[in-house]
């Protein structure tokens, strides 16, 4: 005896058109995953003039990316030497510390010594060092996902910050 199955078929549905995302404006490429509230702090761009903000401002020199802000962040030009553990004071004194700190060493990639790797990891704080470029588009994509990530960015080309002191008179 043979028997036939019946199959119903049920309407389909694409994905796209799903309740929740059916009024978003869609870019050729969108981040499903990210926030409805864009991070506070997110890169465009790095070239040698500094690092541009997704809000325009331009950074020309070193600077930390912490909690939503932007520290200026005095170091000597060149990578490691004459660092000390000091130069991480801020990641001591910040709560909630960050998961992970990414370290933008400029143009190319110069590891952390082993000195100041086991510093920031004895605060709790996993440490990614690589050129510049990659940690500003890591920061993007992690900051975006919601976690809590710090960045501490050596420009493409070294540029003092410019101290100017005021008087409070």
């Amino acid at each position: 005896m043979l028997s036939t199955i019946r199959l119903s078929r049920a309407p389909l549905r694409a994905f796209h058109t799903a309740r929740v995302l059916r009024n978003q404006k869609w870019s050729q490429l969108t981040n499903i995953l990210a926030s409805e509230i864009p991070p506070p702090v997110q890169v465009k761009s790095i070239t040698p003039a500094g690092i541009l903000l997704q809000d325009g401002r331009l950074l020309p020199s070193a600077c930390i990316f912490l909690d939503g802000e932007v520290l200026l962040w005095d170091v000597p030009p060149t990578p490691w030497k004459g660092w000390d553990e000091s130069k991480f004071d801020v990641f001591d004194v910040v709560v909630p510390k960050p998961e992970i700190l990414l370290i933008g060493t400029g143009k190319s990639v110069n590891p952390l010594p082993a000195i100041l790797r086991q510093h920031l990891n004895k605060l709790g704080i996993q440490v990614d060092v690589m050129d510049s470029w990659n940690a500003c588009t890591t920061y993007n994509l992690l900051s975006e996902e919601g976690r809590r990530v710090a960045a501490a960015l050596l420009p493409l080309q070294h540029r003092p910050w410019i101290t100017t002191h005021t008087d409070p008179s």
